[in-house]
């Protein structure tokens, strides 16, 4: 599977978690259907362990808008991004802030890509990138 696939699949999955009373399992098998890829895991098991402290990043960065008030769509893009921005190494900044905006573009409405381009964009530029 490749980056791009594992990213919207990672969505699906973290969205489907925000929307209902599944486990993290039970969303993994229902959006893979028995597949499985090991990026894929590492966004959605690092998201789902570390999304207190990624709505606390979230929270922090976020200009006249709460947590509770972000559409499900957005914050659960910039959820999978602030994770591989803050937890991993291995994807360039503007790579994953360009994916989060194409996936904003293909799930979210049209203010969407420009909104979580904002806000991401205060991770990569205190990160000096």
């Amino acid at each position: 599977m490749k980056r791009h696939e594992a990213r919207e699949k990672a969505f699906q999955t973290l969205f489907q978690l925000d929307s209902t009373d599944m486990t993290v399992e039970e969303a993994i098998e229902y959006i893979m259907e028995g597949k499985t890829d090991a990026f894929y895991d590492v966004l959605v098991q690092g998201t789902h362990k570390n999304r207190a402290d990624i709505d606390l990043l979230l929270k922090q960065n976020l200009e006249k808008w709460s947590l509770d008030r972000l559409p499900k769509t957005e914050r659960t893009i910039l959820r999978i991004a602030i994770f591989e921005l803050e937890y991993l190494d291995d994807a360039p900044d503007r790579v994953i802030l360009n994916e989060a905006i194409e996936l904003s573009k293909s799930y979210g409405d049209d203010q969407s890509p420009k909104f979580v381009n904002g806000v991401l964009s205060k991770f990569t530029d205190r990160k000096g990138e």
